[in-house]
């Protein structure tokens, strides 16, 4: 006789359950616990050289933006190596506490929101000076029109890098319960893609996010 329980337990429906009632025990469990809320550099003291990067331009996030972000603290710049044809984009959201519905907002809603179609999407590999095992960190090649870009993005927290939205949640519940704190960061990195050359723009990336990993921890709490 076939296990319809054990089939709806592997299912994709069951794993968000899973995460939806981990969320409310961890909230149940916090909500009577003042959180402890850990401090962060400010993010506009983050450098502007970086290895053989220097920053080309410092952006701005308008007001309207900010009320939908909801982040404690945004950095957004564009960054530039001589070496290299490739400029590339770094943006950082750091939200100090996720209980009131603060929250990063995945970038798999917000570029197709913008007009971005994501055509090519994996999780990828990237050695990183300082840390014992590579990073792994979400790719997407992305298109509006004519323009290509591709971009690498993960969710930093409690000196962990996740590329996985489901893994975010649950290590959220696990920090809630254990550490009572439920800080994180979404950081992605864009690189526009020229003479369809998405290979080399990707490899400009990677080696971006080898220039600044080790200056942005100092900049996120452990």
């Amino acid at each position: 006789m076939r296990n319809n329980n054990a089939g709806f337990l592997k299912s994709k429906h069951a794993r968000i359950l899973t995460v939806v009632l981990l969320v409310q025990l961890g909230g149940f469990y916090a909500v009577s616990r003042r959180e402890n809320v850990p401090l962060a550099r400010p993010l506009d003291q983050f450098p502007k050289e970086l290895k053989d990067w220097r920053m080309a331009q410092e952006g701005v996030v308008e007001k309207e933006m900010m009320d939908v972000l909801r982040a404690d603290d945004v950095l957004t710049r564009v960054y530039a190596n001589p070496a290299s044809r490739w400029p590339a984009g770094l943006f950082v959201a750091y939200f100090k506490s996720q209980r009131t519905g603060q929250a990063p907002h995945s970038p798999k809603n917000c570029l197709p929101g913008s007009g971005w179609a994501p055509s090519e999407s994996q999780v990828i590999s990237v050695s990183v000076p300082g840390e014992a095992e590579p990073i792994r960190v979400n790719r997407y090649l992305v298109a509006k029109g004519e323009e290509k870009s591709v971009v690498l993005y993960w969710y930093q927290t409690r000196n962990r890098v996740i590329a996985s939205e489901y893994q975010a949640k649950l290590y959220l519940v696990a920090d809630a319960i254990r550490y009572n704190r439920t800080d994180t960061a979404l950081v992605r990195v864009t690189v526009p893609v020229t003479d369809n050359q998405e290979a080399a723009a990707g490899e400009a990336a990677v080696q971006f996010v080898q220039s600044f990993f080790s200056s942005l921890r100092q900049y996120l709490p452990g």
